[in-house]
């Protein structure tokens, strides 16, 4: 509900008290959701400008230029609090609710990724409710997903008890159209407003308030109800009266249903909107007025069209047998009128519902990270077979083909490079392709906000640049608990400053993004969990390049390992989990390698390329392993570090690391050499099938693939019941 400075602004904007109806609209656009009072200052921050940039920030997706012609949209939204309270519905909806976003462009969706977090699967007793959620979160997903035939390509998952009773639940979508064929929201007067899809009912009703506050009952009214037939059949009737050239405008129901978008879109177009909400198609017959304005039932967009086209717009939409209503017209230059049966109900201006009063929010550094121990020291390692095996069991770290196998990530015959690889490749044409990556680490940005958030980006990044693409665009989900406690505040503003200084030294812009305040229950909020998804473009198929080696390849490493093992799945696994030094982000050398990497691919040298990140060099090596099922040799003494115990050059999640496979060594080293990279040789892909890590000639590891895989695969076991 508004506070009461919020109501003292609104009575003295509108020079009236505001009747029920007003409020209610008010409330909707003015929650935290919608408005983004508590962000909005910061992320205007961030930067947004690039060569490729067509559309930035402050839409309903981001549009980047691949030339030919062709034009990508991407956007990235959460559907947390639904999903932790109905995760198959919620979760569903959320990939529905972004889908639209896509299409609200004119363009076609072509690919999904998701970023999920949950509390441990297999500690405690709320291990079964962890498991329910991560369940049936990824069944809506894929039900969703797979039933409108759009590819799952892609994603991230993790596990922490910050989640407890919670989850996380991000889906990024991506679309192809025509620069020529992007809508441009624009109106005249007379223009008629069309709504289209399901009819308007009871379902969701607050739901931006309910995803704007703590999350301490379930309510499950504010949940909405998925149906993703009527959504495919919205997405193929949109893009044809696209093509038709009869829509001035489109804009998705989301957050806040019709309050939001009509005020929202109203802004955008610079008209006025007069509004008669008796003819809205509902669900059910005796809907108030309010509930049909707030209420966010799924799959319902709102359409402008000029009168003259209203037949061929019609014409399609009965064709697929969408149900419409024409309920409104643009009149005038900013309110918006609403009528029911002809009377007059409400009457607001839009550019007051869209500018909400913004918080000066308090932040204050918090009190536990001036308690964390730098150093930490372990009992010696005796055992590392047995250490690395640990890690590869982690879900953090493990095969996470339990949750691809549900997908459909092949429909539309797109998907280059599946799930489960450093970065999803997609086909734009017969020689261009797109790479994206959806990376997070709430532990490391929970031990150093600033450092941990841009170690996502560097991580996000290397991914991409792992499949031979160029990053050209950034999409951040930055998600946090309650902005109104200044220690929580605070993190939320060290995580915006990496994102600038990391997109202005790398040159990369900010093309679209989301925050996410609240996220928390009675018991805890979640630590703080930025999610970074970065989009690369593949010039040349010739550039593709995967993370599976060959026999024969010489392995070199690039990139200097320090003893960074704070926020390391390594230091969780001994309870260490608030003590340590968290990887650091050197922004040139960072820069530095990556072109180097992308040198080296775009002249045919690496067979393979893999990043280090989530358990360091050790189980980078073991995918290796895994993905080829060959052996390898290594000496670890070669590795660039300055570490002082094997288990901390194995397992340390130090940035700015690749692992490249070549046949052609001499031309690697000299290509990295002329870069003055810190790199070396350091072993050898042979016919094995054993993973030998020595330390000049001692065994440090020797493991068979059998044994990798079985470990590898837990996260299968414990989701199977075994």
């Amino acid at each position: 509900m508004l506070t009461r400075e919020e109501e003292r602004y609104l009575v003295k904007k509108l020079g009236r008290r505001p009747n029920l109806l007003e409020t209610d609209m008010i409330d909707a656009e003015w929650s935290e959701h919608c408005s983004y009072k508590s962000s909005r200052k910061y992320i205007r921050l961030l930067p947004s400008n690039g060569k490729r940039v067509i559309v930035g920030p402050g839409y309903d997706a981001g549009v980047l230029d691949l030339g030919d012609n062709h034009v990508l949209t991407v956007h990235i939204e959460s559907h947390n609090h639904p999903s932790a309270v109905e995760p198959h519905g919620g979760a569903a909806t959320g990939v529905g609710g972004v889908i639209r976003d896509i299409i609200s462009m004119g363009t076609r969706p072509i690919a999904l990724l998701n970023a999920l977090r949950f509390s441990a699967l297999d500690e405690d007793n709320a291990a079964s409710k962890s498991k329910w959620l991560f369940k049936n979160v990824v069944k809506g997903i894929a039900d969703y997903g797979n039933c409108i035939g759009i590819p799952t390509v892609g994603g991230d998952i993790e596990f922490d008890n910050s989640f407890k009773d919670y989850c996380l639940v991000d889906v990024a979508a991506i679309g192809l159209g025509k620069r020529d064929e992007i809508i441009s929201n624009h109106a005249d007067e007379g223009d008629l407003i069309i709504l289209a899809g399901n009819p308007t009912g009871k379902d969701g009703i607050r739901g931006a308030s309910f995803a704007s506050k703590l999350l301490d009952e379930e309510d499950r009214s504010a949940v909405q109800i998925p149906d993703p037939f009527l959504e495919k059949l919205l997405i193929e009737a949109t893009i044809e009266a696209v093509k038709s050239n009869c829509i001035s405008a489109i804009k998705d129901l989301g957050g806040g249903g019709l309050s939001c978008c009509l005020s929202e879109l109203s802004h955008l177009v610079r008209k006025g909107f007069e509004i008669e909400l008796s003819s809205v198609h509902t669900k059910v017959t005796g809907l108030s007025p309010n509930e049909i304005m707030i209420s966010e039932s799924q799959e319902r967009m709102i359409y402008i069209i000029n009168k003259q086209k209203l037949s061929t717009f019609t014409k399609i939409f009965d064709k697929y047998g969408i149900t419409y209503s024409i309920i409104g017209k643009v009149h005038g230059q900013d309110n918006l009128s609403i009528l029911f049966h002809g009377n007059a109900i409400a009457d607001i201006s839009c550019n007051l519902m869209v500018n909400a009063p913004l918080n000066n929010r308090k932040s204050k550094r918090p009190e536990y990270l001036k308690t964390i121990k730098k150093k930490i020291g372990l009992e010696k390692i005796s055992d590392y077979n047995k250490i690395l095996l640990r890690m590869l069991s982690n879900p953090n770290i493990g095969n996470k083909n339990w949750v691809y196998q549900q997908y459909d990530h092949e429909v539309g015959l797109r998907t280059i490079i599946k799930p489960g690889s450093n970065a999803s490749v997609i086909k734009i044409n017969d020689n261009k392709f797109v790479s994206m990556k959806l990376d997070g680490n709430s532990k490391h940005c929970y031990l150093d906000p600033y450092y941990g958030t841009m170690g996502c980006l560097s991580e996000a990044c290397r991914n991409v640049i792992c499949t031979g693409a160029e990053p050209i665009g950034i999409l951040d989900h930055l998600q946090f608990g309650s902005p109104e406690n200044p220690e929580i505040f605070s993190t939320f503003k060290d995580s915006i400053d990496a994102i600038i200084d990391f997109c202005n030294h790398m040159k990369i812009p900010v093309v679209g993004g989301k925050v996410s305040f609240y996220n928390e229950t009675t018991n805890s909020p979640i630590k703080p969990s930025p999610v970074i998804g970065t989009i690369g473009l593949i010039k040349e198929r010739s550039h593709i390049t995967t993370n599976i080696p060959v026999i024969g390849d010489t392995l070199f490493m690039l990139g200097q390992t320090y003893e960074e093992l704070g926020g390391s799945e390594y230091f969780d696994s001994y309870v260490h989990t608030k003590h340590g030094k968290v990887p650091k982000v050197d922004l040139e050398i960072d820069k530095k390698n990556d072109l180097s990497v992308l040198r080296i691919i775009q002249k045919g040298l690496a067979d393979c390329v893999h990043d280090c990140s989530k358990g360091g060099i050790g189980t980078a090596l073991a995918e290796l392993a895994i993905s080829s099922k060959l052996g390898l040799n290594v000496d670890l003494k070669k590795i660039p570090n300055n570490c002082s115990r094997h288990d901390y050059l194995l397992f340390s999640e130090s940035q700015s690391r690749f692992i490249i496979g070549t046949r052609e060594p001499e031309k690697v080293k000299k290509t990295l050499s002329s870069k003055n990279c810190t790199f070396s040789e350091i072993g050898k892909i042979n016919v094995s099938n054993i993973l030998n890590l020595n330390y000049s000639g001692k065994k440090i590891i020797n493991l068979s693939i059998g044994d990798l895989i079985y470990s590898y695969n837990r996260i299968n076991q414990i989701m199977d019941g075994n």
